[in-house]
């Protein structure tokens, strides 16, 4: 099984449909949240991502048949005074998952945050989501402490509209 990867270009009308329906199938997954994008989200992601700083897009094909996706964003960690790459959808759809699929689109992530000059690639997962923990440990993230003291951070959000 070969997976390519590659940067999505939100200009070409059809890597932009692929990143809108392998974000759908990621959204409608259980671990996504079990819903659709909305008709909004559908029609407007690319444009958005297009017109968001710092925002790319690595798609994977096997057989040119989309099959994974990470949205991410370049962001600024400021006790390195670098930049750092967050991960903030990544998606492996259909039959394909479990095959190692996921190393591949992290590999590519993380290549991508290295030409950049990042100091690091941070995600959030779910704790019961429990074969996304495996494979991102696998790849060799980690909880994120400064001391044991204080503990490990933890992710938070407020939704405010």
């Amino acid at each position: 099984m070969s997976v390519v990867f590659y940067i999505a270009d939100y200009t070409k009308p059809e890597d932009a449909e692929k990143v809108v329906s392998l974000l759908d199938a990621y959204a409608q997954d259980p671990m996504g949240g079990g819903e659709p994008l909305s008709d909004y989200a559908r029609e407007s992601l690319p444009q958005a991502m297009l017109e968001t700083p710092g925002a790319f897009s690595v798609i994977g094909e096997l057989d040119g048949k989309p099959v994974a996706l990470a949205n991410c964003f370049h962001a600024l960690s400021t006790f390195a005074c670098r930049p750092l790459v967050n991960i903030h959808d990544l998606a492996v759809v259909g039959d394909v998952r479990g095959r190692g699929v996921s190393q591949g689109l992290l590999a590519a992530v993380e290549e991508h945050a290295r030409k950049s000059r990042c100091c690091k690639v941070t995600l959030e997962v779910l704790t019961g989501n429990v074969a996304a923990l495996a494979a991102y440990k696998k790849f060799g993230f980690v909880p994120y402490k400064m001391d044991d003291e204080f503990g490990e951070a933890v992710f938070l959000h407020k939704s405010i509209g």
